[in-house]
């Protein structure tokens, strides 16, 4: 569809009671035409979630002077619970069935919200070939329950698939996702909300620290300053902050004399010169 037409559609979707999507309806005629194309219908629960699809098919015959080839996109968003009420009906003959209204949009959607407004039934078409649009009035929708029965391996009618859900198959399961992500409105943010802005790779907000900094003066849980318990009280620690260096002079200043009976000096040295 048209970005326009995809806006609206969207739009009504979140709102929307059910969906029938027809992906392509071919028509063809000179002096006597007709339409026919294949359909699948899915509706909504009250928590939400989408059934899997029902099908259908829609047909129509005209009489009259036509000349060309069309293929349309046929997308109907069923506004109501009397709509879905109406294309559950064995056959729904759009136009001329006055259980439900049946409002069409072309891919010009100028003026689509009045043109909807009270409509049970909205019809987004979009058309490709010489026909400038698509017309939905006599259409007939038709239920194909033996189509339901082959797709979900057992008997099923429409009601049962799309109402009570009581059939599945996983094949339809992408189909049911993109009706749950385009289908749900996103909740409006609380007032004053500001989008989380993004930071340039490496960011560090003011005051960032890196794993294992440790402040000027910090001090590691349960240290304790050394000391040397052999040293007489008073003796500075050398060292340590106001420690001196250790002396190798005599209080007077004279050389440190060593001791007489060392080991060094009991050994004999021979005379010079031998």
């Amino acid at each position: 569809m048209e970005p326009g037409a995809s806006d609206q559609a969207q739009a009504m979707l979140e709102r929307a009671r059910a969906v029938l999507i027809c992906p392509r309806v071919f028509a063809a005629g000179f002096i006597v035409g007709g339409s026919g194309g294949q359909c699948v219908m899915a509706a909504r629960a009250a928590n939400g979630t989408w059934s899997y699809p029902a099908f259908f098919t829609i047909g129509s015959a005209s009489v009259g002077f036509q000349l060309g080839l069309k293929d349309s996109e046929l997308v109907m968003m069923v506004m109501t619970n009397r709509g879905l009420d109406a294309l559950l009906s064995s056959h729904f003959k759009i136009g001329a069935d006055a259980s439900a209204v049946v409002a069409t949009i072309g891919g010009g959607v100028e003026g689509a919200t009045t043109t909807a407004v009270g409509a049970d039934i909205v019809a987004f078409t979009k058309s490709r070939g010489v026909f400038a649009g698509v017309s939905l009035g006599g259409s007939v929708l038709s239920a194909k329950s033996d189509w339901d029965a082959a797709y979900y391996g057992r008997p099923v009618d429409t009601r049962q698939i799309v109402l009570q859900m009581a059939a599945s198959n996983p094949g339809a399961d992408p189909l049911r996702a993109l009706l749950t992500r385009y289908g749900s409105a996103q909740p409006a943010p609380p007032p004053g909300y500001q989008p989380p802005r993004s930071q340039p790779p490496g960011y560090q907000p003011p005051g960032y620290q890196p794993p294992g900094y440790q402040a000027p003066g910090y001090q590691a849980p349960g240290y304790q300053p050394q000391t040397y318990s052999g040293a007489p009280a008073g003796t500075p620690v050398y060292g340590q902050p106001g420690g001196a260096p250790p002396s190798y002079a005599a209080p007077n200043g004279a050389p440190v004399q060593l001791s007489p009976n060392g080991p060094i000096q009991q050994q004999s040295l021979p005379p010079p010169g031998r």
